[in-house]
């Protein structure tokens, strides 16, 4: 329980102002159908969490216990201060042409987005952490759900009235705290 908790919240704070929560309000705006694009992200963030989380499972047997907790502890560190560092929509990561209707194009385009994200490499680095790898990537798919389902639904209403910067220090703070228990042994 505790893996799927951490993992929804850290990813859920991870996701505010990310690149991918961006390109969630420009297919809104695009396309103005939001139960298709909401299933898309639905679909696309579950199979690329779940590459992740096998991938950082997979790292858990690669390396010794004691590797295993300097790259964690080094790795959340490093994501703390990724988080602090806002992220923007590029013209390249904008919705192609509905060729494969909104759903076909926001699973295509979300889950490429989200390719080497912050919130992938959350996601890889929590399933190392926790041997419930299915829990973590169940609450990282619920915090991406959590993060970019109202922005479909209320988009700007929401980016307007959300601290986008307080957001990024919490997330990052958490990420720091994790970073230093891993370093110290502790879960």
């Amino acid at each position: 329980m505790e893996a799927f908790l951490v993992s929804t919240g850290l990813v859920a704070l991870a996701e505010m102002g990310d690149k991918t929560q961006l390109l969630s309000l420009v297919l809104a705006a695009r396309f103005r159908r939001p139960w298709p694009i909401v299933w898309g992200i639905f679909v696309a963030t579950l199979a690329n969490h779940a590459l992740a989380g096998a991938l950082g499972s997979a790292v858990t047997a690669w390396l010794g216990p004691e590797a295993l907790r300097w790259v964690l502890g080094l790795s959340f560190l490093a994501m703390a201060v990724w988080m602090l560092i806002p992220d923007r929509l590029d013209e390249d990561d904008q919705a192609a042409a509905p060729r494969l209707g909104v759903f076909g194009t926001t699973v295509v385009a979300f889950f490429l987005a989200e390719m080497g994200d912050k919130t992938q490499i959350a996601t890889v680095m929590l399933a190392a952490q926790y041997t419930g790898w299915l829990w973590v990537v169940a609450g990282t798919t619920l915090g991406m759900m959590l993060a970019n389902a109202p922005v479909v639904w209320f988009g700007d209403r929401i980016t307007r009235r959300v601290p986008l910067r307080a957001v990024h220090l919490v997330s990052a703070l958490i990420f720091a705290v994790l970073g230093v228990l891993a370093l110290l042994g502790g879960r």
